[in-house]
């Protein structure tokens, strides 16, 4: 493992992405990529009494499902990393507290899920590990009532907003394996360009994006056409749309191999998800289901994937605050 360039990471042995799990709720399950995830909610509250309880569910049966898929014994399991948008991440810890496996609670808001990938493979690869699970979670109706409005209160959102994914993926990095492999890691760094509407997060969070792709292309000297496809995390259309100008200002053209998850999660004709989707599940489910599978069946070989977060909380948005973004990328090959 070594550093290239000013901010990238390349894994000398790639480390392999074992398995996967993913389960969404009912929103999901009625878009365009619901084949692919393992399991499909009927209700958002999957028989608990509370939004937050249903979310610790959903991190908990995922990362149990990921370890039954994998046949690894949960005993085998060095750590397991995992994170959410509810204050303190109280989904992760709450949901694995009887999990049993060296446990680190970690925050990127909605780059969460690629920040544990990235902390999971520099353990495998640094032989502090063998095998590390690492997850994300979101909720449509806690993630409302934590950063927007009461539900009850029916409040019009407004086109630029975006539709929290009710979900949750995981997935385990080893130091062996056949692959999908980890091959490099670009972390990202915060990029604040002043957006203060929380109901416009694709345009929050696109900056960073776009500063973390350049730097990922500058540090390998890799560019659009290598991967098959490039897989931004909850941009959603309008964000999507910025970074395609943005990065065609710095002379790179990503209009036929790039995506968001936002994007692909919903069917923007038929499901009133305005702008498309977003939260922690988004890329992690994304991924987990859709992007994973097409790995392991060879239709992509070559995937960027740039998990965007938005970090601010419902306080700095009452105080004013403009809102950071950060954005993390990974190269995974088969």
């Amino acid at each position: 493992m070594q550093k290239i360039g000013k901010q990238t990471i390349k894994f000398d042995k790639p480390q392999t992405i074992l398995e996967t799990a993913s389960i969404v709720g009912p929103k999901e399950a009625q878009g365009p990529l619901a084949k692919y995830f393992d399991n499909l909610l009927e209700d958002e509250f999957w028989g608990e009494k509370t939004w937050e309880k249903a979310e610790s569910k959903l991190i908990k049966q995922a990362v149990n499902l990921v370890i039954t898929k994998s046949g690894i014994p949960a005993d085998l399991i060095d750590f397991c990393f995992a994170g959410d948008l509810l204050n303190q991440c109280i989904s992760s810890s709450f949901g694995l507290r009887e999990l049993n496996i060296p446990y680190f609670g970690i925050f990127g808001a909605c780059s969460t899920f690629v920040e544990g990938m990235i902390l999971s493979s520099i353990l495998t690869e640094s032989g502090a590990a063998n095998n590390v699970l690492f997850g994300a979670s979101s909720h449509f109706c806690s993630a409302e009532k934590q950063f927007r409005f009461p539900l009850e209160l029916g409040n019009q959102r407004p086109p630029s907003s975006q539709w929290t994914v009710t979900g949750a993926g995981a997935a385990i990095i080893s130091s062996s394996g056949n692959g999908p492999f980890v091959t490099y890691a670009t972390p990202g760094k915060i990029v604040d360009k002043g957006i203060k509407d929380a109901n416009n997060m694709g345009a929050a969070m696109a900056p960073a994006a776009v500063d973390t792709i350049l730097s990922h292309f500058k540090d390998t000297g890799r560019n659009p056409s290598y991967y098959d496809a490039i897989i931004t995390g909850d941009l959603g259309h309008i964000g999507k749309e910025i970074v395609i100008e943005m990065l065609q200002t710095y002379g790179y053209n990503v209009k036929q191999n790039y995506n968001d998850c936002g994007v692909l999660m919903f069917d923007k004709e038929k499901q009133d998800t305005h702008s498309g989707g977003s939260g922690c599940a988004c890329c992690a489910t994304v991924f987990s289901g859709y992007l994973f599978n097409k790995l392991k069946e060879g239709k992509y070989k070559k995937i960027l994937l740039i998990a965007t977060g938005a970090l601010m909380n419902s306080t700095s948005s009452q105080q004013g605050e403009s809102i950071p973004g950060i954005a993390h990328a990974i190269s995974i090959e088969v």
